[in-house]
């Protein structure tokens, strides 16, 4: 018997001379871990406003689950996310996997299910025993309280990913953080942000809070004001409904973006938490919906004609008081450019040409002007390159074709049938909602070029430094505005010759896309002598005229934005 003790004690004193002396450090450590935590403390992301200072894009109080790695080696974790993942709904390998993303002894917790509701947090909270290193937070999460309303403006914050993490290296992101994805939330994602905060803590065996050690207090995000007005961008979206397409509304002697509204859409708040799957596949029954068409490109049909007046005017080849035949069609290299009522319009000018859109009378235009100057003018105006928007990255820089690119890409020489292609915006040319809406605030404005913008401090930027003049002869813009004007008097436009507005000056646009449906665009200022807006509405593939489809989305617009002015209590104006 003395024999067996001594064994025993032997035996004991050696574990603990290996546990204390040769282990010391570890068990050491493991015990401070255990006992005292650090807790983070998420910053309030600043908010979007609109330009009157209404909520786009806010934070509400939520609940979030987080673990914390360092509670417990890795095999001990099996049981508890095994009773997790029945409360949150969650397999066990998807807990598992996120909390492999932190190391082990990691001491910043790891969020793994956001926008928990009352029932899992009563559940969790009063079982606390069986839930050691389990967190219940309360959590500010990003809200979006118009739903899909500017989704495609505002964008959408996402959990980083590893990729994303490690080019961010040295900016204190953590797995589970959020941020920008898309929109006005990813290009200033470093002021919305903030600072994030945390708390020393010192828990007991359960991994209840005794006492703070330490506080460091979150830091809130910057307030991000936008040139869009709320009302302005709802009426816009009512306009465009279920069709396919873009409504861009401009001030047009600022550049200030009134209204940019996209459709298809989504609603943002879907990825403030991880979003389900069934809500994945119906976004992705939708065609493309986090693509913004607003600075997507098209070809720009008759809306293009501006252009080509203006480089047979200023070309002076052609004076103002030009009178030419118009005829059913014209055979040109074996194709037939038709007009659009199959029988022509007659003697007409400038002025008539542009409120008929005769597609003869350009033809007869571009054959004597050549290429070059239309190219040339299209150039000058900012097609085929960036706007300046802030939303640079998703921006389209649209084409402007030329005789030099055809031969290098298509091996081919440049025919008299791209000219006339081009001249009436079809064939290669390719348009953004957005810089159609730049070409005709410079028409409206007098000759200037403005650099549309999104975000308020922009504003004396764009105005001193970006606004450019084109150097338009005075009789170049006469023609264009008598021209503009005569569409919606007596042309193809006469969808916005309205009581309900002041007079409005524009063009429409009628685009093949074979073998699909025709695009449908309609482009306007008013009013027509001072203009205060800009709307350029696009229809995807609707099969009809811009006429009689994307006038009408105008009109709308506008009804609402000179209502909203008569009322003295809506936008508010940029001289």
């Amino acid at each position: 018997m003395l024999l067996t003790a001594l064994i025993l004690l032997g035996g004991l004193g050696g574990r603990l001379f290996y546990v204390q002396i040769v282990q010391g450090k570890y068990y050491a450590q493991l015990a401070q871990e255990n006992r005292v935590r650090l807790i983070t403390t998420r910053e309030e992301r600043g908010r979007i406003v609109d330009r009157q200072g209404r909520i786009l894009a806010g934070s509400k109080l939520s609940y979030s689950i987080a673990l914390q790695p360092s509670a417990h080696q890795p095999t001990e974790w099996t049981t508890i996310l095994s009773r997790l993942s029945k409360i949150l709904d969650i397999p066990t390998a998807d807990l598992q996997n996120r909390l492999n993303q932190a190391t082990n002894r990691s001491q910043w917790a790891v969020v793994v299910k956001r926008g928990i509701n009352a029932a899992q947090v009563t559940q969790i909270k009063e079982q606390l025993s069986s839930f050691q290193g389990v967190e219940v937070r309360q959590d500010l999460m990003r809200h979006y309280p118009n739903g899909t309303l500017a989704a495609h403006v505002l964008g959408y914050v996402g959990e980083i990913d590893a990729e994303t993490m490690k080019a961010r290296q040295g900016q204190e992101y953590h797995f589970g953080d959020l941020l920008g994805k898309a929109g006005i939330e990813a290009v200033y994602e470093s002021q919305l942000r903030g600072q994030q905060g945390g708390q020393q803590v010192e828990v007991n065996g359960v991994g209840q809070i005794i006492r703070k050690l330490a506080d460091k207090p979150a830091q809130p995000g910057q307030e991000i004001q936008l040139t869009l007005d709320l009302e302005l961008q709802k009426a816009a979206e009512v306009a465009l409904g279920d069709r396919i397409g873009a409504i861009v509304a401009l001030n047009p002697m600022t550049g200030e973006v009134l209204a940019m509204a996209s459709r298809p859409d989504f609603d943002p708040n879907l990825f403030t938490k991880q979003i389900s799957s069934q809500a994945w596949q119906q976004l992705q029954a939708k065609q493309f919906p986090f693509v913004n068409r607003a600075l997507q490109a098209y070809p720009p049909a008759s809306t293009f004609k501006i252009i080509t007046t203006i480089a047979a005017l200023e070309s002076s080849k052609y004076r103002a008081n030009t009178v030419l035949d118009t005829y059913p069609y014209l055979s040109i290299g074996g194709s037939q450019i038709w007009e659009s009522n199959r029988s022509g319009f007659g003697r007409v000018g400038f002025v008539d040409a542009l409120a008929w859109s005769s597609n003869t009378f350009f033809s007869q235009v571009a054959v004597g002007i050549g290429a070059t100057p239309i190219l040339d003018w299209a150039k000058r105006f900012g097609l085929g390159q960036n706007t300046g928007i802030e939303l640079s990255a998703e921006e389209a820089h649209g084409f402007v074709p030329s005789p030099d690119w055809k031969q290098k890409q298509l091996k081919e020489g440049w025919y008299v049938g791209d000219t006339i292609n081009t001249s009436i915006g079809q064939g290669m040319m390719q348009v953004t909602p957005l810089q159609a809406a730049v070409m005709f605030a410079a028409i409206g404005n007098g000759g200037y070029r403005v650099q549309p913008f999104l975000v308020k401090e922009n504003l004396a930027i764009s105005v001193q430094q970006q606004k450019k003049s084109l150097n338009l002869k005075p009789e170049t813009l006469r023609v264009l505005q008598a021209g503009l004007r005569s569409v919606v008097s007596k042309g193809t436009g006469q969808a916005l010759n309205e009581p309900t507005l002041p007079p409005v000056s524009g063009k429409s646009g009628t685009a093949e896309d074979p073998p699909r449906p025709t695009h449908a665009w309609f482009g306007a200022y008013a009013p027509s002598d001072k203009p205060e807006i800009v709307v350029v509405a696009f229809a995807e593939n609707a099969g009809g005229g811009g006429g009689a489809i994307a006038a009408p989305m105008v009109r709308q617009v506008m009804e609402t934005y000179f209502k909203t002015k008569q009322s003295d209590t809506g936008i508010e104006r940029s001289e």
